[in-house]
């Protein structure tokens, strides 16, 4: 990679970790139900991540832990935050083996499923020792980490994903960017 492409690369990561830094801080669509947290676009910043790096991706993830943290969230969200890293990596790596995959609206939905599927596993991880034992009956607990985190997080996941691809059909017609990017175009519909 020239050094061109490695400031420009390093730039647009600078950016988005800004941005994710700031979203959970201002965003006015916060919704907290215990362990749950349901900042509107506050994964947009990652998932235009992947399309460009796994690098880039994780280092974006890291930079959105620190806007959770500095925002003031409970230790448990700062958490749920830092699993990002882990769905963040296995995106971006994924995407680079199979970067023709955002050329299908399938294969597109299959990868955000997939992608939001993982982020809820990884989230329920985090919160279990928060709430196991914590006085609540099975119920209440499986409530807690299946629907509030495991369901809410899919959900959650796929809309900001969805929001991410409008965004980033966007911002790869512009050729820098899409140089330096794993993902050149998205296609929102077949063949638009």
């Amino acid at each position: 990679m020239n050094t061109h492409k490695k400031i420009l690369t390093m730039t647009l990561s600078a950016l988005l970790i800004a941005v994710g830094i700031v979203i959970p801080m201002i965003s006015p669509i916060k919704v907290q139900i215990g362990p749950m947290s349901f900042t509107l676009a506050s994964h947009v910043a990652i998932m235009i991540a992947l399309f460009i790096s796994p690098k880039v991706s994780i280092a974006v993830a890291l930079g959105t832990t620190l806007g959770f943290l500095l925002a003031g969230f409970p230790d448990v969200v700062v958490l749920r935050a830092f699993s990002h890293v882990i769905w963040a990596s296995i995106g971006g790596y994924y995407i680079i083996k199979h970067s023709d995959l955002f050329q299908s609206p399938i294969k597109t939905l299959a990868f955000n499923l997939a992608i939001a599927t993982i982020h809820a596993i990884a989230e329920m991880i985090i919160v279990i020792p928060f709430y196991y034992g914590a006085g609540m009956d099975l119920q209440a607990f499986c409530y807690m980490v299946f629907g509030l985190v495991g369901l809410g997080t899919i959900v959650h996941s796929s809309v900001d994903f969805i929001i991410s691809l409008i965004v980033w059909k966007a911002l790869s017609q512009n050729t820098s960017i899409s140089n330096i990017s794993t993902v050149k175009k998205v296609y929102l519909i077949k063949n638009a």
